[in-house]
């Protein structure tokens, strides 16, 4: 049990690592959201390959043989969140897009575990929904709210992808080369759309976006994303979903020691709400 719970702060430390090496690229005007999406994927592929093949020691057709139906739904899904994510923070207000996807993979994978008739615990339901309390005063931005339907769209699709990604994760029994060969058709598919239907943000890129996207990819999604696999069969979806409300006050607290962003009164208590939220949902009346 204490391994697992390492392994999921560990997961979800990578998770909001995530989200700063995008602002810190993205909004610090190194490389445009698609390049940093394709250039993210493909490293994240490349690690994971060459973990399966040189680390695990697998031949390449091991690593192909990993039921293929899986990776290719795997892939869809996996794409599906980085380019509805990608497209919706062109228009949406960070605050406000990160408030919809962690919404729409809650919504999802709760939706997922009534479904498969698992047990959902009151304490469950009432961490849950003291958690999106936290996470709306945290996030939603003060005066006129812009909610443009595209981005909005663009934006729930990406976090239902997100959810279908963790849902399939459930069935995982060989991480590293399954994940690898997730990112590897998620990155046809991303290469694809973004050739035929380029991103409307045409910006060059610089060694530092190219360095920032390659460390997302390779070791915050790669390796973050095969820890989360790994995970994932041992939790239901409704604590797999619970889990990922502590991802963006994580963010945060990493974009004021790394980004010199300000702590303010208002985002401690929010997220302190948050947190404590998902921790009395994930624990046991007992403790």
């Amino acid at each position: 049990m204490l391994r697992l719970s390492i392994a999921a702060v560990l997961t979800l430390i990578a998770f909001a690592s995530n989200s700063v090496l995008n602002r810190m690229a993205v909004a610090g005007g190194h490389i445009s959201v698609g390049d940093f999406a394709i250039w993210r994927v493909a490293a994240g592929a490349v690690t994971l390959i060459v973990i399966s093949l040189i680390i695990r020691r697998l031949k390449v057709f091991e690593i192909i043989k990993q039921n293929i139906s899986f990776r290719i739904l795997g892939g869809l899904s996996l794409a599906t969140y980085m380019l509805g994510f990608s497209l919706a923070y062109l228009k949406l207000d960070a605050g406000l897009g990160t408030l919809l996807l962690f919404g729409s993979v809650q919504l999802t994978m709760f939706t997922a575990s009534m479904m498969m008739k698992e047990v959902l615990t009151l304490r469950r339901i009432i961490g849950a929904a003291v958690a999106l309390s936290g996470l709306i005063w945290l996030l939603l931005p003060e005066g006129k709210i812009f909610l443009p339907l595209g981005a909005v769209t663009a934006m729930v699709i990406a976090g239902i992808g997100w959810g279908c990604y963790s849902l399939l994760g459930r069935k995982a029994t060989d991480p590293i080369p399954e994940t690898a060969l997730n990112f590897c058709v998620a990155f046809i598919i991303c290469v694809t759309v973004i050739v035929l239907f380029p991103m409307p943000d045409p910006k060059p890129m610089d060694q530092t976006g190219l360095l920032l996207a390659i460390i997302s990819g390779a070791i915050t999604s790669g390796c973050g994303y095969s820890l989360w696999y790994t995970i994932l069969p041992h939790l239901g979806a409704s604590r797999a979903g619970l889990a990922q409300l502590s991802v963006p006050p994580l963010a945060i607290f990493g974009g004021i020691i790394l980004l010199n962003e300000t702590l303010t009164l208002h985002l401690l208590l929010a997220s302190l709400v948050v947190i404590g939220g998902v921790a009395y949902g994930l624990t046991s009346s007992r403790k």
